[in-house]
């Protein structure tokens, strides 16, 4: 494409080195469909005539058919995806192919197409992280009523509804949502006509191609439209706070299906066993989804590595932005294929985490607010309650099981109301403060979700 400028073939060497088809072939229908818009948008113009618009409809239309076929083996002299279609597409047709890159640099064909698969990409990954949120909802209200224990520094802390708990990750989710929603709209400005970075001097209907091609506006200066990857990293910076949440939440599940914990039970279809020890049951797939967000923020420091030294306006540096891109979407794609259904088929063994509450002393803080009510300062009623939970570990007592005497000698004047307090289903219940986990808040809080599902369905 540029032998007229230069008086040597290009190095073999370098054709290896400097060629994207690795990575964006997979680009090839966005392409296509950035040219078919530039074409009707030639025709219209004036500046290619309507047989040679038929002409770029027709043999793209066959291109299609060879790429579904297999038929197509790109040619890594040709550098890309783009200047393989054209290529090809000039084979088939003449003058008229070669007519196609009229108005129009690879600088804002490439970004049009990538914003093009952005796009599409994040409406799929939008479709399967509501499909998830939706499977924790379900799971919500399975296990409203289900208490196991809170933790904080991986200590027991209080029990909780099993309901709040994935609503916890609900909510982490719904975010991540308001981060999509940017990404797609950052993503949603044509480049297309902005030229290598000056426009061009022909009657380019710009209007025309970014309505053609779905886009709500276009970009607004034309050096900044094929310099700028702001996009792509919005799009990185959602995938990576999405997996880590995902990460996050594997972890939990991970801990809280081992023997030590024994009150969440994983699905055998989501689990491997051990190639030597018969009684294994490893939760792989979660430990693949906390694995692979290691990649997502390895990506999402590459694009900003990569743009931080930039000139304007486009830069050969720029053909790596895809390269995390993909292998990010490609993550998105594969856990959001695994995870709703195992969510889905999780199952909380009720009985063992009672079990894990024998002690009683996750309800200390209850009593503590207990003093409270009857007017002892909270530092004070922190320190009675303290000493008494001591002593409890010493002699190995439940605080189940303590009298009213018992509790008597360390608190002070205290009624037998206090022993009503002493259970795990009012201690949930009566967290009823606005987000809290009592059921009654929980079921406010999935039937929010519900509404927030409903608008984005």
């Amino acid at each position: 494409m540029w032998k007229g400028r230069f008086s040597q073939e290009t190095d073999r060497k370098v054709q290896a080195f400097s060629q994207s088809l690795d990575l964006d072939w997979r680009l090839a229908r966005w392409d296509i469909r950035g040219s078919l818009a530039h074409a009707e948008m030639l025709a219209k113009q004036d500046l290619i005539s309507q047989e040679e618009l038929e002409a770029i409809r027709s043999g793209f239309q066959e291109i299609m058919d060879e790429i579904e076929r297999g038929d197509f083996i790109p040619d890594e002299s040709l550098e890309d995806v783009h200047m393989n279609l054209e290529h090809r597409l000039t084979e088939k047709i003449g003058d008229a192919g070669a007519r196609l890159h009229t108005g129009r640099s690879r600088n804002d064909q490439v970004g049009t197409t990538m914003r093009l698969y952005v796009k599409d990409v994040l409406c799929q990954v939008k479709s399967g992280m509501i499909d998830l949120m939706d499977a924790l909802l379900n799971r919500a209200e399975s296990h409203r009523e289900t208490i196991v224990p809170g933790y904080t520094h991986l200590q027991q802390a209080q029990p909780v509804s099993m309901g709040h708990l994935w609503m916890a990750y609900f909510q982490s989710f719904s975010r991540d949502l308001k981060r999509l929603e940017f990404a797609m709209d950052e993503a949603d400005e044509c480049p297309l006509g902005c030229g290598a970075l000056a426009g061009s001097t022909l009657p380019l209907d710009r209007e025309y191609t970014a309505e053609a091609l779905g886009f709500s506006r276009l970009c607004e200066n034309s050096m900044d439209g094929v310099g700028q990857r702001d996009y792509i990293f919005d799009a990185l910076s959602f995938s990576t706070m999405f997996a880590v949440h995902c990460s996050r939440m594997a972890e939990d599940l991970i801990i809280y299906s081992s023997a030590e914990f024994g009150w969440l039970k994983l699905p055998d279809a989501f689990c491997t066993g051990s190639s030597m020890m018969p009684q294994k049951k490893n939760p792989d797939v979660l430990e693949l989804v906390r694995g692979r967000t290691g990649q997502m923020i390895g990506h999402l420091v590459d694009i900003l590595a990569t743009l931080k030294g930039l000139p304007m306006t486009y830069d050969r540096d720029l053909q790596e932005d895809k390269r995390g891109l993909f292998s990010s979407f490609d993550v998105l794609s594969h856990v959001l294929g695994v995870l709703p259904s195992l969510v889905r088929a999780i199952e909380v063994d009720a009985d063992r985490a009672a079990e894990s509450f024998a002690d009683g002393l996750a309800l200390a803080t209850d009593v503590a607010e207990y003093l409270v009510t009857r007017g002892v300062p909270f530092r004070e009623a922190h320190h009675r309650v303290g000493s008494l939970v001591g002593w409890c570990v010493r002699e190995e007592r439940s605080l189940f099981d303590l009298t009213l005497e018992d509790f008597e000698d360390f608190l002070g004047d205290v009624d037998e109301n206090l022993l009503s307090l002493v259970d795990l289903e009012a201690a949930v219940a009566r967290r009823d403060t606005l987000g809290g986990t009592g059921f009654r808040q929980v079921s406010r809080q999935i039937e929010r979700g519900r509404d927030l599902l409903s608008r984005l369905s």
